[in-house]
């Protein structure tokens, strides 16, 4: 016997505009909320839908999906032992609080992350490849 087909969730898309306090830790995240709450993101996935042929809310699940998923992607990218290794400097500098240790943590983190951008900066790494693609400083 098949399993049974799970109702699909119905979310209602709604505009926030906070309010939060000064000093709360996701500050930059709810004010980047709050900025995209004033646009019409229905705008542009009618268009596509009528461009595509998909369905609106195909398009806003994968959307959504693609969004949520790429910190998961990134993960499965570097692996979990690269994760723990970039956390490291970041957790010891928090634990000392000092800005010397903040400095140092980004030190540690700006060789850590040069070393992957390797592949990216050398473009005999991938015949091919448009060099000013890869040699981006984005």
């Amino acid at each position: 016997m098949p399993a049974p087909i799970e109702e699909e969730p119905l979310v209602r898309l709604e505009r926030w505009t906070g309010p939060w306090p000064d000093d709360d830790p996701d500050a930059n995240f709810k004010a980047e909320v709050a900025d995209y709450s004033r646009l019409d993101p229905m705008a542009t996935i009618r268009g596509l839908s009528r461009t595509t042929a998909i369905p609106e809310g195909a398009l806003v699940r994968y959307v959504l999906a693609r969004f949520a998923t790429t910190g998961s992607g990134g993960l499965l990218e570097l692996g979990p032992a690269t994760i723990h290794r970039l956390w490291e400097p970041i957790a010891a500098a928090e634990q000392a609080g000092t800005d010397e240790a903040r400095l140092e943590a980004y030190r540690r983190l700006s060789a850590m992350v040069s070393w992957l951008r390797v592949p990216l900066q050398e473009p005999s790494l991938y015949p091919g490849a448009d060099a000013a693609e890869t040699r981006s400083d984005r």
